[in-house]
């Protein structure tokens, strides 16, 4: 077991979130500060950094004015940094001066913002928020929410979940953006959906009616990865299922239906999208660098939640058994509730089980499934949001700890809980297969 410490000791919440949290060089971590002094994303207040060395925090970057409360304004959490630049991505919520006709922080009245790193608090737009009703949506623009923005390895593409505020029939799904001359005035990226659903309750067998839970496979984003929620076979049941979604490297995101009053958006041709499992599937499901294997939550014979792998071409029902996914963990315990991170080698998966810090060799061999615990299981507090850096080499996550004040007496946020705290460690095994000699 390697050492952990606090690294963040201020009294508010630092909230990983279980985002891309380290910076390229591995010196820094970001983070939000929800749930400090009200409830939500909503009322996080600043988004800020911290350095490992020397746990000196950072705000990069602070709205104001702001609300608090029930309604909240802006918010601006979820943060993650970019692989390629000194910059950050988050959600950010409406401005207060926006208040009036925008109204309140919600699910589809957000957007995607970058920060400059450096503290300056320098701020760009990525995507354009345009939810008139009476017209054709702004071509590259988007008619509601974007969420947790995850970069590709080389920074070209962003992923994110999205929620419509036109046609609120439509649940939640997946798009992308990406950099480009036609973007819509006010905004860098140009918008596109990827995963289109049905109405809720209208679906037949085999179509989707919610998409989330997504995540990049590979380094370029060629592949993304989520979990559907899919109509089932007998046509009255639903699933919850692993599906992964093609994005070519020559796709035209321009040739995207952007949607118009009574028409939801529609992904850029060339996009297709595959089912790999029929059985339930959780978990922000996470990929392989190297792009040929995603991980992601399954039930075990027994019933308990464990980690599966599949591979990014396979199914469950192809006649090759090298394409099923295969168990990977065998806690008696499961795993949960932070979710999974793949080790840049590609050799072992990390995630939480009992409240602690556990490595599962996933590398093909006789080794394939053993597990080391990297921290206690069972103690308290418990850990979560587990992170890992882009070297492989530093694992960090929070726990709820007892905080002092700048006058030395005890700290509580909001609702009178302890304020969540980062802690790192060294990943204790340089190989990446997450057994040690």
């Amino acid at each position: 077991m390697a050492e952990e410490k606090q690294i963040t000791s201020s009294p508010k919440n630092h909230s990983l979130d279980n985002n891309d949290n380290f910076s390229n060089d591995g010196r820094f971590l970001v983070y939000d500060t929800r749930e400090s002094v009200g409830p939500g994303i909503e009322n996080s207040q600043s988004i800020e950094k911290v350095e490992i060395a020397t746990g000196v925090e950072t705000v990069l970057y602070q709205p104001e004015p702001t609300i608090i409360g029930e309604k909240a304004a802006p918010g601006v959490a979820a943060a993650s940094y970019s692989p390629v630049e000194n910059r950050v991505i988050f959600i950010h919520g409406p401005l207060v001066s926006e208040v009036p006709a925008r109204g309140y922080y919600a699910k589809p009245n957000r957007t995607g913002a970058e920060v400059l790193a450096d503290g300056s608090g320098e701020l760009r737009w990525l995507d354009k928020r345009d939810p008139d009703s009476t017209r054709n949506t702004i071509p590259g623009a988007h008619r509601g929410g974007t969420h947790r923005h995850e970069y590709t390895l080389d920074g070209k593409r962003i992923g994110f979940t999205y929620d419509d505020v036109i046609l609120t029939q439509y649940q939640r799904t997946i798009g992308y953006m990406e950099k480009n001359a036609k973007a819509p005035e006010g905004a860098t990226h140009y918008f596109a959906l990827l995963v289109p659903v049905v109405p809720k309750g209208t679906s037949k067998p085999g179509e989707l009616e919610l998409a989330q839970s997504d995540s990049w496979v590979g380094r370029r984003g060629y592949l993304r990865a989520f979990i559907g929620t899919v109509r089932a076979d007998d046509g009255v049941a639903y699933q919850d299922s692993l599906f992964v979604i093609d994005v070519p490297a020559d796709v035209d995101i321009t040739t995207v239906d952007s949607g118009g009053p009574n028409r939801f958006p529609s992904p850029p041709k060339g996009v297709s999208i595959r089912r790999l499992t029929h059985t339930w599937a959780a978990g922000v499901v996470r990929g392989a660098l190297d792009g040929d294997r995603i991980a992601y939550y399954g039930h075990a014979p027994d019933g308990s939640t464990q980690i599966f792998v599949i591979p990014s071409n396979g199914s469950d029902r192809d006649p090759d058994p090298a394409k099923h996914p295969v168990q990977a963990t065998h806690f008696p315990d499961g795993v949960g509730p932070s979710f999974l991170r793949w080790h840049p080698s590609g050799n072992s998966i990390l995630c939480i089980s009992n409240g602690g810090v556990v490595s599962t060799c996933v590398k093909p061999g006789p080794d394939f499934g053993k597990s080391v615990l990297i921290t206690p299981q069972g103690d308290k507090p418990p850990r979560g949001e587990l992170v890992l850096s882009l070297d492989g080499k530093t694992v960090a996550f929070t726990k709820p700890m007892p905080t002092l004040d700048a006058k030395g007496k005890p700290a509580k946020t909001y609702a009178g809980s302890d304020y969540l705290q980062i802690f790192v460690m060294d990943f204790p095994d340089a190989n990446g297969d997450g057994i040690t000699d």
